[in-house]
């Protein structure tokens, strides 16, 4: 079974999500910050992050990069889920390392599409 870890500061979008990726088979974990979300992927590495962008203690961004220049291994797919669609983010997130891109609110079948284009789900 796959694996997903969700990362977002609302508890709301992270029961919404979990929903969702249970229903695709994922296995999810939550974390509710960036720094949270890098101690679970040393500890287990997930195939894929659902990762929000503005959070308190290490934003999405910080942890991507945090990552990326990690020794994680597997080096899991990154899916930003936020409220930021300028092109500069989209384009800031793309050149950082995220796989993939998604706008709240979403719903089941976008975010399968998007877990299939990285090739997770």
């Amino acid at each position: 079974m796959k694996t997903c870890l969700v990362v977002d500061d609302s508890k709301v979008i992270r029961k919404v999500a979990r929903h969702i990726l249970e229903t695709l088979d994922f296995t999810v974990s939550e974390a509710c910050d960036g720094r949270e979300a890098l101690d679970a992927c040393r500890a287990a590495a997930p195939d894929v992050v659902l990762l929000d962008w503005n959070m308190p203690v290490m934003s999405g961004m910080e942890f991507l990069r945090a990552l990326r220049d990690s020794d994680v291994a597997g080096r899991p797919k990154v899916v930003f889920c936020t409220t930021e669609n300028g092109m500069g983010h989209i384009r800031a997130a793309i050149e950082a390392g995220a796989d993939e891109y998604v706008m709240k609110p979403f719903d089941r079948d976008t975010l399968q599409s998007k877990l299939r284009i990285v090739g997770v789900a």
